[in-house]
């Protein structure tokens, strides 16, 4: 017979918004769907070091050791679900709302009760389509460690639990909801006092809008190599556009992408294009060595800072 025992965990909860309605237009498929997307993100939880702790329906309950690691794979999950679901008309899409809370719980064998599932399943219910809805107590804990942004969504009421829970929406690229830019055009004061709390925040990368980018830059590359070769006089002038394609290409997928520092990023994006820069019109001396030294230090410092 199992024993119960309490601890702190962090609880993942994710459900299909219209779950009714697909099954009404195609049960096959739409089965077969859920069971894809529901094995590419129980495969994101372990990956983040969390288990799945349930399943039942459309619904899903995981829990994490660590908090940030539960949003880090929240925000992964929706990222790549969201590309699964470009390749399917809008009526067809299978967008899953996910909540996330730090709370008390009971554990009883491989499950978990209490208030704090409660309260993820409510903000769990309270996500738009897609997105992912945090309590103050993951907030708290992941503002300065996510590289994400956040909308302060107000307190939310949750059933047997005597104090509202403040709760914010977590953005990914492009997707604003749109009850938390009304409640802050009504609140502008907690608005503005909750940016003010979290600097440095910015949007996760699409990476449809990635593969579309480097796709651009391959055509453009591949016409330049081409006109060059029509036009062959002994010089290989087309390799110069083709390395500042490559170049702005980089920056704005340093920029957009979420797992390193954009501006570190951005730094070694500029030191290989000097480097590329140096090697293409070589004349003996390696000069690109001095800035490459200045960045590495610029990073170094900017890295201890983050820290």
């Amino acid at each position: 017979m199992s024993e119960t025992q309490r601890k702190l965990t962090t609880i993942f909860s994710a459900d299909v918004q219209d779950y009714t309605r697909l099954m009404g237009l195609d049960e096959e498929g739409t089965l077969a769907t859920l069971k894809r997307y529901r094995d590419a993100m129980s495969g994101l939880i372990t990956a983040h070091g969390g288990r799945v702790v349930n399943t039942w329906g459309d619904g899903l309950i995981a829990e994490f050791p660590s908090v940030v690691e539960a949003v880090r794979a929240a925000v992964d999950v929706q990222t790549e679900l969201a590309a699964f679901n470009d390749a399917k008309p809008a009526s067809a899409q299978m967008l899953f709302r996910i909540g996330i809370n730090l709370g008390d719980v009971i554990a009883d064998g491989s499950d978990i009760y209490g208030d704090g599932v409660n309260i993820a399943a409510r903000l769990q219910a309270s996500a738009p389509a897609g997105g992912i809805v945090i309590s103050s107590t993951v907030y708290d804990q992941v503002r300065n460690k996510v590289p994400v942004g956040f909308d302060f969504l107000g307190p939310l009421t949750v059933k047997n639990v005597s104090e509202a829970i403040p709760s914010y929406a977590i953005r990914i690229g492009e997707t604003h909801p749109p009850h938390a830019q009304t409640i802050a055009r009504s609140a502008p004061q907690t608005a503005a006092a909750a940016s003010a709390a979290r600097p440095d925040q910015r949007p996760l990368a699409s990476p449809s809008r990635a593969r579309k980018l480097l796709g651009i830059f391959a055509i453009a590359a591949a016409f330049f190599a081409l006109i060059n070769a029509l036009t062959w006089e002994g010089n290989l002038w087309a390799v110069w556009p083709i390395l500042v394609l490559a170049f702005v290409s980089a920056m704005t997928i340093a920029r957009l992408q979420n797992r390193v520092d954009p501006q570190l990023a951005g730094l070694a994006v500029i030191g290989l294009g000097l480097i590329a820069i140096n090697l293409l019109s070589w004349h003996g001396t390696f000069w690109a060595i001095w800035p490459l030294m200045a960045f590495a230090v610029i990073g170094a410092i900017r890295w201890v800072m983050r820290s």
